[in-house]
């Protein structure tokens, strides 16, 4: 799955992703901030990503990321909630 870091004005809810943006794995996002990411919305202004991710770092500064959702992120979610729950094998 591939995301971009973009900015985002949460009090106009406007998503601006830069003219040099870099495609990341989201995988490799949700491990450099240590999984602590939240969905905060679907996105339809942007062809190729369907959902607005918030990341916190260790100092707890906000980063936001837009991916696209797929198969793969509902196993990585379920993977987790199950590892959560102490029921993952």
């Amino acid at each position: 799955m591939k995301a971009i870091n973009v900015n985002y004005n949460t009090d106009k809810e406007i998503i601006k992703a830069g003219k040099d943006k870099i495609i990341e794995d989201w995988s490799d996002v949700c491990e450099k901030f240590n999984n602590d990411v939240h969905r905060i919305r679907e996105v339809s202004d942007y062809e190729e990503y369907t959902s607005l991710y918030e990341c916190f770092d260790e100092d707890n500064v906000s980063f936001f990321y837009l991916v696209r959702e797929d198969e793969e992120l509902y196993k990585i979610r379920r993977k987790n909630r199950l590892r959560g729950l102490g029921l993952a094998k």
